[in-house]
């Protein structure tokens, strides 16, 4: 090639249309009909009904090749560290959702062995978790109030609450909602619905995930500060209670605040101290456990419920309790609670799942997952478990202490069931304010989810206002309707982002086949005569209007304006066509071809020849790559740039 010739590629083919290349003749796959349809997906067969029970039962698929030598010791350090963890989370947790500690323990014990044989992630770890449970104690509290159990006390002659009786209400409705929540989880999971939890973003569950753990901070303060506000409900309780909270500070009792100060203190400089020695010691410091026993042991050397007033645990019972089914009667009065529930239990699970699965290199089946939640929360509640999902520390936890398989979560239950059979009544004496102090420093993690709004802000601001809305609305009409308007409104924002696209035109960058916006390259030159045009959205109803309106500002071109002068002149032609039908005077024939003559005159019409108006230009392209879809509006407008 000589210097200062540039290379032409010419590339020559033969134009086909749309008809053409979709049926060619003999190239067409015949279709199934829909009854051959039903009998291929009924028909059964050796390797078919294999499959099914493989991918219904993972247990059979990876338990018999489990790697004894290489696995063994990790799931059983890793198991045992994630137990002792769940002993003092699940009496905590108990307490959120408003029902006894001991609750807390089943649901430590029946659903992870449930997760054990129908679950598909190795790491996670399932049990009681904070936002779960909060939302959980909104509907036990909103349906068995304290004020339903109020007993007068003819000895002292003042209403007393009747606490057996209100906490058997509140189990048999958590129980309702754990079962339903469960059976939801298992149709969505049958139906392959997993792909909701596309819609759960990542800003939105973090934002969601920070607003309910201040629901759980707030909700705690009563045992924090050892008196009892009133209980709230429906948008704004958060606000109400907190101001309930601020009245009755004078009311503090000076002992539970003194165990609740010393706790978070203690198990704060234990935390630091188990980060510390993270990399020095093979498995963490059990903090929770060290600290439940010796405030355990100082409240029973001390007394601190006789002499100080300080509310304890109570009467914790031995062993399990028999199954019994959840009271159908509340099925109608929770069944929005249970979706909400269902839907946010397995977002935070899959969620967490899936990053260990990418981290690990294996694959988590998000409607297996489902399945086994729903199995885990609907089979717990007939043995009095509490709503479970996935716990975001102890999985850390499992994780980090060298857990490889579900194996170790199995083992986890067993340290439970080891606890709940012989040791968990020695912790009758335990302060309510430990557990509570045992919340505040678990959810510091969330807390520090505060710092995305800063980190989002420089990378994506309409995700960063997905978080802050989300938070917001979270606060402000509790978990339950806080998801419902946080999905609502990330939906919103994807509606606003297609509505109002960024309009483009194209230039070529010198010497090359690149065609770039003209307002975002200065090095790029407009093609002389051409116009391409590009949205940055596809094309639909919602924002078909302004894609023509911006076609004729880029353009300079008032394609409405022509459209209406066409239409004008089609009916002048058509009623002189009548006319000339039915006078066949010369004279007003030659009137009417005159009057057509001048309106033709004003009708702005795009010349291709080289004469044109060298203001508009002879061709226009319209690049259409970011359009992904066009409904029937869209197709019209497209129709009307044409003509």
């Amino acid at each position: 090639m000589e210097e200062g010739r540039e290379l032409v590629n010419r590339v020559h083919r033969e134009i086909v249309d749309e008809q053409a290349v979709e049926k060619p003749p003999g190239t067409l796959i015949p279709k199934m009909s829909l009854c051959d349809k039903v009998k291929h997906s009924v028909r059964c067969s050796g390797p078919r009904v294999k499959r099914s029970l493989l991918g219904s039962i993972p247990v059979l698929s990876w338990l018999p090749r489990y790697a004894i030598k290489e696995n063994a010791l990790g799931d059983l350090i890793s198991g045992l560290s994630v137990g002792i963890m769940q002993l003092p989370q699940g009496m905590a947790y108990a307490l959120l959702a408003g029902v006894a500690p001991v609750f807390g323990l089943y649901s430590s014990f029946y659903p992870v062995l449930i997760y054990f044989i129908f679950g598909t992630s190795k790491h996670i770890s399932i049990g009681t978790f904070a936002v779960i449970s909060v939302m959980l104690g909104g509907v036990t509290e909103r349906l068995a109030p304290d004020s339903n159990f109020m007993i007068w006390d003819n000895m002292t002659n003042v209403s007393v609450l009747d606490v057996l009786a209100r906490d058997a209400e509140r189990m048999r409705v958590a129980t309702a909602v754990t079962f339903l929540a469960g059976l939801f989880q298992i149709l969505l999971g049958l139906v392959h619905f997993g792909f909701v939890v596309t819609y759960l973003s990542e800003p939105l569950v973090r934002g969601y995930t920070t607003g309910a753990a201040i629901h759980v901070i707030v909700s705690q303060l009563k045992y924090t500060f050892g008196f009892s506000p009133l209980r709230y409900s429906g948008p704004l309780s958060l606000i109400y209670t907190v101001l309930e909270i601020c009245y009755l500070i004078p009311q503090t009792n000076i002992g539970t605040l003194v165990v609740s100060i010393v706790a978070i203190i203690s198990l704060i400089l234990a935390k630091e101290l188990n980060s510390y020695l993270s990399k020095k010691i093979p498995v963490p410091i059990p903090v929770e456990l060290l600290g439940i026993t010796i405030a355990t042991l100082v409240s029973w050397q001390v007394n601190l419920q006789g002499k100080y007033g300080v509310d304890v645990v109570g009467e914790i019972p031995s062993g399990l309790q028999p199954p019994v089914f959840p009271p159908t009667s509340l099925f109608g009065q929770v069944i929005g609670d249970a979706f909400a529930l269902s839907v946010v239990g397995y977002g935070i699970a899959i969620s967490l799942g899936r990053i260990f699965a990418l981290k690990y290199g294996y694959k988590v089946d998000s409607n297996q997952e489902l399945i086994a939640l729903g199995l885990s929360n609907s089979i717990g509640a007939v043995f009095q478990c509490i709503a479970v999902s996935c716990s975001m520390s102890r999985s850390m936890v499992q994780e980090s202490t060298g857990g490889k398989t579900q194996v170790a979560g199995a083992l986890s239950a067993v340290v439970i069931l080891f606890i709940t059979l012989w040791i968990g009544a020695l912790f009758e004496d335990l302060p309510k304010a430990m557990l509570a102090a045992i919340i505040y420093v678990n959810l510091h993690g969330m807390m520090k989810q505060f710092m995305d709004i800063p980190a989002l802000w420089r990378s994506n601001k309409t995700d960063m206002v997905i978080w802050v809305a989300t938070f917001l609305l979270t606060l402000l009409l509790n978990p339950d309707l806080g998801l419902a308007a946080s999905i609502g409104f990330s939906m919103l924002t994807v509606i606003f982002r297609t509505q109002l696209p960024k309009y483009s035109k194209l230039g070529q960058v010198p010497n090359t086949e690149i065609y770039k916006p003209l307002e975002d390259y200065p090095q790029v030159r407009e093609v002389p005569g051409i116009l391409i045009f590009r949205s940055s959205a596809t094309l639909y109803f919602a924002n078909a209007e302004m894609y023509q309106d911006a076609l004729d500002k880029k353009s300079g071109i008032d394609i409405t304006k022509i459209l209406s002068a066409k239409k004008k002149l089609e009916a002048k032609k058509k009623k002189y066509e009548n006319q000339k039908a039915k006078n066949a005077a010369k004279n007003n024939t030659a009137d009417m071809e005159r009057e057509l003559e001048e309106h033709e005159k004003d009708v702005a019409a795009i010349q291709v020849d080289a004469e044109s108006d060298p203001s508009l230009p002879r061709a226009i392209i319209l690049d259409l790559s970011p359009v992904n879809f066009l409904d029937t509006v869209g197709v019209k407008t497209l129709r009307g740039v044409r003509k």
